[in-house]
């Protein structure tokens, strides 16, 4: 295996343990902006996955390309309907009250 795939690995499994990590450490009251702002960085991804996709160096890169867009683009959408969802409910509760 190639040097650089194994730091690649490497950095991405401590990615994966610290972002857990920080995530279940965060107080329920922050969990709507927190969630807001994965929606953001989501919406990077799609971006990535657009790039990688319109390379076409082989036809296995352009259709993972074309998975990863359509993946991380549903789930920037879900997150945003997720979050305005939130808020509504917020909002009505508050409504509710004389």
């Amino acid at each position: 295996m190639p040097a650089d795939f194994i730091s690649s690995l490497f950095v991405f499994i401590l990615a994966g343990f610290l972002g857990f990590e920080l995530i279940k450490r965060v107080s329920p009251l922050l969990h709507t902006p927190l969630m807001s702002l994965t929606n953001a960085l989501d919406a990077i991804v799609v971006v990535a996955a657009i790039i990688l996709a319109g390379r076409h160096e082989t036809k296995l890169s352009t259709l993972l390309g074309l998975i990863a867009v359509a993946a991380s683009f549903s789930n920037m959408v879900g997150g945003f309907l997720i979050t305005d969802r939130m808020l509504h409910m917020f909002r009505a509760g508050k409504a509710k009250k004389p």
